[in-house]
């Protein structure tokens, strides 16, 4: 891995224990100009791996804690009346930030929901007519809790889509675990993290990762596993080419944290399950754990190319 990355995700891990190939998929999304959607229970990291990120890299961030009684406007902000000025003035909301920690979404209702659309898919801000861009990166990382459903509104599919990667923290094991305690036992590590790495130098390995060359195959082998997707009979939807480019973008950042100019197919299956697995619609339910099992079979069936994949032509 990159030096420069590799002391962000070493920098991460005196916070968040026992996470590496979170905090390595999490800065991939970053890099690819994706968002992340974090489905776990209370408890298990979520809020702090949002601050741990944003502080190793020195950047902004904002958290927005979802309740049902909120409005678009608690997020991207209003037309304030100034009395001193005797004019309206723009106060802008918490969307004007680098990484927004978006805290529990399916609290919100779906109209205050789809206040992030425009700002997940354009980077912009339209407020009375008024269209703002966002500063860059911006990067969203939204919560959400599987197991309790009261008083929550399900995220439509059409914002399911915009997250680049579904990921989850999940429960550590006895080692992990202990060490959490060992770590937390005197301080929290958080408040003493500093910038390892500066705003200026990951925006130019999201340039960097654009530039990734991607093989004729290995793009034909992209475009299987979405088809695929849509040849299920348990599938009523599957992947759109929204996923499989989200798919290609990922993977390509992971190229580029292994410091590779080219794609291989081993960055795709390492990203496949996560970018794709919430995309998939069944047809008669189904739950998150049915779609990864069936990405992985999908992955197990799908020939994969052979080739020098950095070979240009």
């Amino acid at each position: 891995m990159r030096e420069e990355i590799q002391k962000v995700m070493e920098n991460m891990g005196k916070v968040i224990i026992g996470r590496e190939a979170v905090v390595t998929k999490l800065f991939a999304a970053l890099l690819a100009d994706g968002h992340v959607l974090l489905e776990d229970v209370p408890g298990t990291g979520k809020t702090k791996l949002a601050r741990s990120l944003a502080a190793s890299v020195g950047i902004r961030m904002s958290r927005i804690q979802f309740t049902p009684d909120m409005l678009p406007a608690d997020i991207t902000g209003l037309h304030v009346y100034s009395r001193e000025s005797e004019r309206f003035e723009l106060k802008k909301g918490p969307v004007f930030t680098n990484i927004l920690l978006a805290d529990e979404i399916n609290r919100a209702t779906p109209r205050t929901q789809a206040g992030l659309l425009e700002c997940m898919e354009e980077r912009q801000v339209t407020i009375d007519g008024e269209t703002m861009e966002l500063d860059r990166p911006f990067f969203v990382i939204a919560t959400q809790n599987p197991v309790e459903t009261a008083g929550t509104f399900p995220l439509p599919e059409a914002q399911t889509d915009r997250f680049m990667m579904k990921l989850s923290m999940g429960f550590p094991d006895r080692e992990e675990e202990m060490a959490i305690l060992q770590t937390y036992s005197q301080r929290d590590p958080l408040e003493e993290l500093q910038p390892v790495m500066t705003k200026e130098q990951l925006l130019s390995l999201k340039e960097e990762a654009q530039r990734v060359y991607v093989h004729p195959l290995v793009a034909g082998y992209l475009a299987d596993l979405a088809a695929e997707t849509r040849k299920q009979d348990r599938v009523a939807m599957g992947v759109s080419p929204r996923g499989t480019l989200a798919l290609m973008r990922a993977a390509k950042a992971l190229a580029c944290m292994e410091e590779r100019d080219y794609l291989i197919p081993d960055d795709v299956k390492a990203l496949a399950p996560d970018v794709l697995s919430h995309r998939l619609i069944f047809a008669y339910g189904g739950r998150q754990e049915e779609a990864k099992g069936l990405m992985e079979e999908i992955l197990s069936r799908v020939p994969v190319p052979v080739e020098d994949f950095g070979r240009r032509g």
